[in-house]
């Protein structure tokens, strides 16, 4: 019950902030796509910079958790594909959602309510390389026309490269400069709810059969692959537990702000989302319950 209701707290804040913009886009009609472009070019990229150059990386040492990683979120979107073609929606609506989850804003709390603190390098790389695929291969998708170069381009990528190479040189930026990078990165999350909140007031729960479509088949693909890979990447229990419980994790808010950007059934991609996190409160439970 207290894990249950620590997890129901750690969603609270997230289904508060939606709900405001729900609330702000039914008395107001408002355009999110300035705001949602801004997100993706400033405050996202702000975001990774500030996660990744406070600290340095051993990454040859999580080898097996960042191959996990990979098959994970590659095995959703062959899952998220062959669903899509069966229930006669776009792949590229279903797909993406199902690949690339809640990570950081949830997976990274949720670890260290598990595992306690020394979890947490652990956590971080399994954020650090779905964000990676995220930004680079979850973008190729959308938009075919982007070539690597372009993807490379990307100020999202350009700000993970440039995290990484701060946080193993161990460069200790000038305080106030990092103090307005953490500024600007603390406005992407709330940015992001606010702005799937506002989504909601155009489709409502029109796409709500997508919605729990893609809701249920996330966790459920991914629990069920950490599970086929577990035993061929060397994990410690501590750390097949974990991997199990990323596998469970509701999809990425940032998969709605790719779908505006890109075009691609924005209004959908929002009801798998945020369905998605509302029904993580029945399912976090479970997949602690099978891990633990």
């Amino acid at each position: 019950m207290d894990l249950a209701l620590r997890i129901v707290s750690i969603l609270f804040p997230m289904f508060a902030l939606v709900g405001l913009g729900y609330a702000y886009g039914r008395r107001h009609a408002s355009d999110m796509s300035v705001a949602n472009r801004l997100n993706m070019d400033v405050f996202i990229p702000a975001l990774i910079f500030s996660g990744l150059s406070g600290r340095s990386y051993d990454l040859t040492s999580y080898s097996g958790l960042a191959l996990g990683m990979v098959l994970m979120v590659l095995g959703s979107g062959a899952a998220g594909w062959a669903l899509a073609r069966i229930s006669g929606q776009r792949a590229l609506t279903l797909a993406p959602p199902m690949m690339f989850n809640n990570s950081v804003n949830l997976g990274v709390p949720l670890a260290v309510l598990a595992f306690g603190n020394e979890v947490l390098p652990w956590a971080i790389i399994l954020f650090v390389v779905s964000t990676g695929l995220h930004f680079s291969l979850g973008i190729w998708l959308l938009d075919h026309k982007t070539s690597v170069l372009n993807v490379w381009r990307n100020p999202a990528v350009l700000a993970a490269a440039a995290g990484f190479a701060v946080g193993e040189a161990q460069v200790q930026l000038w305080p106030p400069l990092a103090i307005a990078i953490k500024m600007v990165a603390d406005i992407s999350i709330p940015l992001a709810l606010f702005a799937l909140g506002v989504r909601m007031t155009d489709s409502g729960l029109v796409h709500w059969r997508h919605g729990l479509l893609g809701a249920v088949a996330r966790p459920v693909a991914g629990m069920l692959i950490a599970w086929a890979v577990t035993p061929l990447l060397g994990l410690t229990p501590k750390q097949s537990a974990l991997f199990l419980i990323y596998g469970a994790l509701p999809p990425a808010v940032v998969n709605y702000v790719f779908a505006e950007r890109y075009h691609q059934e924005p209004d959908k991609v929002a009801a798998i989302v945020l369905i998605g996190n509302l029904i993580s409160v029945v399912t976090l439970p479970i997949a602690l319950s099978i891990a633990l």
